[in-house]
C-alpha cells in the first residue's frame, strides 16, 4: 500500500494553525510519497453549549504564544471575542468545522488540506463563528459547491456520524494533543511524527529517517 499521511487537527486549535503552512509545505514536497488525509479530533466537544468566557483569558495569553513560535497572525475580528468575551454570542464546538470537513472531503479528497486551512483562517483571522451556518458561505463559492446540498447535509445525522467516528478514530490512533501527525507504512503499522507544534525542518528529518528506515528493511 502507498503510505498515508494522517493529519490529526481541530478547526478550533490555535497550535494548528500555526502549524498550517508547515502541513501544506511538507504535503507538496512528499506528493509522490504519501497519500494525506485530514482528520478532526473533536478538541471542543460539549453536551451542553460553554461560552467564550471559559477560555477567554487563557487564549489571551496563548495566542501570543503561538505568533511568536509559529510566525503566524491572528486576525483582530476573532481576538475581538477573545479580549471582549462578555459582549461576545460564541460557543465553541469542534463539531459543526467537523462535519462541513466530512462534507467538502466527499466533494475534493485531494484539497481536504486547503479545505481545513481555510476552515481555520476563517475562524482565527477572519473572525468568523464555525457555529453559524452562515460561516461557511463564502467557502462554497470559492470551490463551487453547491449551497442547498451543503447545507441539507451539514445538519443531517449522516455527516454528523461521520464527523464522530473521525473524533473516534483520533482517539483511536492515540492522539492526545494537536497537532498530529502519523505515517501509516502498513495496515496495522503507523508512526508518530509529531504531536504538538513541530517546524519543518525537525518533521521533514523525521520522515527522511523514517522513509531511510523503511529502505534498509526492504
Amino acid at each position: 500500500m502507498k503510505p498515508i499521511l494522517f493529519y490529526c487537527y481541530d478547526a478550533w486549535c490555535g497550535w494548528c494553525y500555526g502549524f498550517g503552512p508547515v502541513i501544506k509545505k511538507i504535503a507538496a514536497e512528499y506528493a509522490d510519497k504519501f497519500d494525506m488525509e485530514v482528520l478532526s479530533g473533536g478538541m471542543i466537544i460539549n453536551k451542553k453549549p460553554v461560552h467564550i468566557d471559559a477560555m477567554a483569558k487563557y487564549v489571551q495569553a496563548a495566542y501570543l504564544t503561538v505568533e511568536k513560535t509559529t510566525g503566524i497572525q491572528f486576525g483582530k475580528d476573532f481576538l475581538w471575542h477573545i479580549f471582549h468575551p462578555e459582549l461576545s454570542d460564541w460557543y465553541p464546538d469542534s463539531e459543526k468545522p467537523a462535519v462541513a470537513l466530512c462534507i467538502f472531503n466527499e466533494y475534493y479528497p485531494e484539497r481536504q488540506l486547503e479545505f481545513a486551512s481555510d476552515l481555520q483562517y476563517a475562524l482565527k483571522y477572519e473572525g468568523r463563528d464555525l457555529g453559524d451556518d452562515e460561516a461557511y458561505r463564502h467557502l462554497l463559492e470559492k470551490y463551487s459547491i453547491q449551497p442547498e446540498a451543503f447545507y441539507s447535509k451539514l445538519n443531517s445525522g449522516e455527516y454528523k456520524e461521520k464527523a464522530h467516528y473521525e473524533f473516534a478514530l483520533c482517539k483511536q490512533l492515540q492522539v492526545t494533543g494537536y497537532p498530529s501527525v502519523l505515517l501509516q507504512t502498513s495496515e496495522t503499522k503507523f508512526h508518530l511524527l509529531a504531536r504538538g507544534y513541530t517546524d519543518h525542518d525537525t518533521l521533514k528529518k523525521r520522515i527522511d529517517a523514517l522513509f531511510t528506515s523503511l529502505d534498509t528493511q526492504l
